[in-house]
């Protein structure tokens, strides 16, 4: 009897761990463009550039693991080697050349460590390549505005995107979407018409600010279709949690498609031209 007794508890034991293992699992997975319920780590990157900045994310948090881990042994070694009682006559030692050294150096050659990864991702993002396509970004209070420049017969046209509350994922998706080819570079020209906005796509790994008078640009090229959804993440006014965004990437036939589709649907747009000139 005891021995069954001690099964079922063995298997309860290991059935519990599983479950526990599933569920923190399933805590840690990311969602494919969009959020899921308990999701602990970031998006999935579709874009080189989000994937370099999760590599060094996840880089920086071992980093401060060790250097934390080192001055918890740091501690507990002067807790019990200097204690009192372990050492009663303590050390009257005011200066220790060694020492000083380790500690300026060590803290400056991490710092490098840091800083060169850092700059290498910075500059990418920085960088200006030729855009295969050209969209402005406009936010309002409180929904986004997209031109799409003239393109031969294509193009031309613009269209506000406005929270869809009957759309799944809830208060993230729009009435219309922004349309984007997959594998190539999107420009994205940002504005604002009134208060401070930032149009952002997790999974593309970045955001830009929409500052009412100013034009900043931001590029990204996605190398998975699908739809991706963000959020401004600008606190911009009572309706900021009503502001989402969201961006279809697709084949360059079905992008070709849409622009046909998308300037027979929304009204021309003084030929494109309010779109400033790119690379």
């Amino acid at each position: 009897m005891r021995t069954t007794q001690a099964q079922h508890r063995s298997t309860w034991g290991a059935g519990a761990l599983g479950a526990l293992l599933v569920s923190s699992s399933s805590a840690l997975a990311a969602g494919i463009g969009q959020p899921v319920p308990w999701q602990m780590d970031r998006q999935v990157a579709v874009t080189a550039e989000a994937h370099h900045l999760h590599v060094f994310e996840n880089w920086l948090h071992w980093l401060a693991f060790g250097i934390s881990l080192f001055v918890l042994v740091l501690i507990l070694y002067v807790i019990f080697k200097f204690n009192e009682k372990a050492n009663p006559t303590p050390s009257r030692t005011t200066h220790n050349t060694m020492i000083e050294v380790a500690w300026t150096i060590i803290p400056v050659l991490i710092l490098v460590a840091v800083a060169i990864p850092s700059f290498r991702t910075l500059r990418t993002q920085l960088s200006d390549p030729k855009a295969d396509v050209m969209v402005k970004v406009i936010g309002h209070a409180w929904y986004w505005s997209y031109e799409y420049p003239t393109e031969g017969d294509k193009g031309g046209f613009t269209f506000d995107a406005n929270v869809d509350e009957d759309k799944q994922p809830k208060l993230l998706a729009t009435d219309n979407d922004m349309v984007v080819p997959v594998g190539k570079i999107v420009k994205v020209q940002v504005t604002s018409g009134d208060v401070i906005h930032s149009w952002a796509i997790p999974s593309f790994g970045g955001k830009i600010d929409a500052i009412p008078g100013r034009l900043n640009q931001w590029w990204f090229r996605a190398d998975r279709e699908g739809t991706y959804h963000g959020q401004c993440s600008e606190l911009c006014g009572a309706r900021h949690a009503y502001m989402p965004i969201t961006v279809r990437v697709v084949s360059e036939q079905a992008y070709a498609e849409w622009l046909t589709e998308a300037k027979t649907k929304f009204a021309a747009i003084d030929n494109g031209a309010r779109l400033a000139d790119a690379r």
